[in-house]
């Protein structure tokens, strides 16, 4: 598999996979839970096998019309320690300093769909609304919403991702404890 940009610690640049995916990471703008910017670029970065993965599943997408948009990757520890002060409820934020988050390891994404041409896809909440409205478990919506998160969770369950509970956006790979917790920068442009 042709991987041009590796860093480090292991983790892969997905601009380097085979697919196209559309990208919004929030958390390289002050648009989102803690209204501040937490990373320096607008990078996705994983393990090299979950990369792998997630190039399969959006493939698997393409095929339907859909392509993956981006919200998180790869976080740094100390990230996630800043999320944590701001909103320390593990049901939403992971506890740096106890198991830390999959998304610590290069093992976990914050997904959405987007059609081909990069339209909206409604899957009922907003990424990091923390509320009910995002829990998987939550079937009061339109059958056209749930029929776009079926669609989500089916195809990357496919290719070897998990769910949580409480946010219809987060996807961590299997044996993702396997992989070390990291605190490395994201690997930005100078």
């Amino acid at each position: 598999f042709p991987f041009s940009l590796y860093s480090q610690n292991g983790l892969v640049n997905v601009d380097s996979l085979s697919t196209k995916f559309a990208y919004e990471i929030r958390y390289a703008t002050p648009t989102n839970f803690i209204g501040e910017v937490l990373y320096e670029c607008a990078t996705c970065m994983l393990q090299e096998e979950v990369a792998i993965a997630l190039d399969k599943a959006n493939a698997y997408f393409c095929k339907k019309g859909y392509m993956i948009k981006l919200y998180d990757c790869y976080r740094p520890l100390d990230v996630q320690k800043k999320m944590w002060t701001k909103v320390p409820r593990p049901t939403y934020v992971a506890n740096p300093y106890t198991k830390g988050s999959i998304h610590n390891k290069g093992a976990a994404v914050d997904i959405t769909l987007v059609t081909l041409d990069g339209c909206f896809v409604d899957m009922g909440s907003d990424y990091d609304f923390f509320g009910r409205a995002s829990h998987i478990d939550n079937f009061t919506f339109s059958e056209e919403i749930l029929a776009n998160r079926k669609l989500l969770q089916i195809g990357m369950k496919q290719f070897g991702f998990g769910t949580v509970r409480t946010e219809w956006w987060h996807f961590s790979y299997r044996k993702n404890r396997s992989y070390p917790t990291l605190n490395e920068p994201l690997p930005c442009p100078e």
